[in-house]
């Protein structure tokens, strides 16, 4: 039971309850033996009145049965600033101790209550207070403890066995509304998910909110957000595998074609018609990257991206070569190019990972501005600092729309376009995120989109990326 958060329930419930009656219990002792004492006192008062209006027709048996139905020793009042002894009998021993009840605390009342009842000795006490209806001014009592003990105890007995019956009812009723209205509920919903945990990939399997109670249906909404996004991503996953496997296939027999296109553009060199001999070294090298992303995308079927083979590198040649593959790619819509790289520049990178990265960001600011209908500039820039090597693309397209910027290194969820993929920009950041650098967007609006490349200096910032 003590398992079990039902039965934890009953145990404390039980527990807080006789605590509480234990609080309440020694003042109501307390209380008791004050009514046991003045009802004391009003029968000494009936009794002393008896003798009073007597007078010496009183016999001394009957003033004792009037002592014994007093239950006390003798009876002093005080009239007319006069002490009279009324009744008395003979009192086995000393007075003990006296207690005044004309003015009481509650402090008073628990402590003297407590002292009587670890008295087990029978002693003598003293009772002072005031007469009843004004008759004298004061009524003193002298009395035995013992019978003042054991009606207290009694007492005591009775409240213990009321507080007891009444802590393990509420305990029960308690458990009961616990068991009924909270724990089956949790119940139903822990047997959903393990109904979930069997197929996640079921849309069937998730939990349909259904609690009354306000603050397990927010637990069961929670819990169906979860598996909702967990479904979701494990058939992203699926498809992904499966994606991936096809890309493997194609990329398997694309690089056999273009390994044969190779040698047919290696012959393109050797003719000596102008415009072929300064188109022929691109032909060349396009065919070879082409031959490279086959392999590479081979390679990242089987395990991820290659490590990058770092070089140092002119940044000029590099986007110089991105930037004549797009101008090709334009076509009839008005966009041009702008190249702001200085001549002396040169950094540490893979240069076809460098070419991948920002053919995928150039590619992608001129599809936007084609998307646009209007005309627009690609802009792509490099400098340095004591640390860093910054490229930054920009565009003076239309802007990120809102899914794209918050989803924007995911593939499938970040694409930037109608019918995009998302998978320019996942490539490009784990390429980045390979040499160690980082790739940001550092602005998005209206008036365009840019992004900024930060590959470090430092050969430390490498290793740490390849871990």
């Amino acid at each position: 039971m003590s398992r079990s958060l039902s039965g934890r329930l009953l145990i404390l419930t039980g527990i807080f309850v006789i605590l509480a009656e234990v609080l309440i219990l020694a003042p109501s002792v307390a209380r008791f033996r004050q009514d046991y004492l003045t009802s004391r006192l009003e029968r000494a008062q009936i009794a002393s009145l008896a003798q009073l209006a007597g007078g010496d027709m009183i016999t001394e048996d009957l003033e004792q049965e009037l002592l014994r139905n007093a239950g006390v020793y003798n009876v002093v009042l005080l009239r007319d600033e006069a002490r009279q002894l009324v009744l008395s009998s003979p009192v086995p021993s000393e007075v003990y101790e006296t207690f005044d009840l004309r003015d009481p605390s509650l402090a008073e009342l628990v402590r003297e209550a407590v002292q009587t009842l670890f008295q087990r000795e029978d002693h003598v006490i003293r009772v002072i207070g005031n007469p009843v209806r004004e008759a004298g001014l004061l009524i003193e009592v002298t009395m035995p403890t013992m019978p003042l003990r054991e009606a207290m105890v009694d007492y005591a007995r009775y409240m213990v066995l009321i507080s007891t019956l009444f802590s393990v009812s509420t305990a029960l009723l308690l458990f009961i509304a616990m068991r009924y209205l909270i724990l089956q509920p949790m119940k139903r919903v822990i047997m959903r998910m393990r109904d979930y945990a069997e197929d996640p990939e079921d849309n069937r399997r998730i939990i349909t909110p259904s609690a009354s109670v306000s603050d397990l249906r927010e637990a069961e909404e929670a819990l169906q957000e979860l598996e909702t996004q967990l479904t979701g991503a494990l058939r992203q996953k699926e498809r992904l595998a499966q994606l991936g496997s096809a890309v493997a296939k194609i990329s398997h027999d694309l690089r056999n074609i273009l390994t044969s296109t190779q040698l047919f553009a290696d012959r393109l060199e050797s003719s000596q018609d102008p415009t072929v001999k300064r188109l022929a070294p691109k032909v060349v090298n396009s065919v070879a990257r082409a031959v490279n992303l086959c392999e590479s995308t081979l390679a990242f079927g089987r395990a991820e991206e290659p490590a990058p083979r770092l070089t140092i590198l002119a940044l000029a040649d590099v986007v110089g070569d991105v930037i004549d593959g797009e101008r090709l790619a334009v076509g009839e819509h008005q966009i041009s190019f702008a190249e702001d790289i200085p001549a002396s520049l040169r950094l540490r990178a893979d240069p076809e990972q460098l070419y991948r990265v920002l053919g995928n960001l150039v590619r992608n600011a001129r599809q936007a501005i084609e998307s646009s209908g209007r005309e627009g500039e690609i802009a792509v820039a490099g400098e340095e600092t004591d640390s860093h090597w910054l490229i930054r693309v920009s565009d003076t397209g239309p802007g990120l729309p809102p899914k794209a910027r918050d989803h924007l290194f995911t593939p499938f969820s970040g694409g930037a376009r109608k019918g995009g993929s998302g998978l320019g920009l996942a490539i490009a950041a784990e390429l980045v995120r390979g040499h160690g650098g980082v790739i940001e967007l550092e602005h998005t609006g209206d008036s365009g989109t840019t992004f900024v490349i930060r590959l470090p200096k430092e050969i430390e910032a490498l290793s740490i990326a390849a871990q």
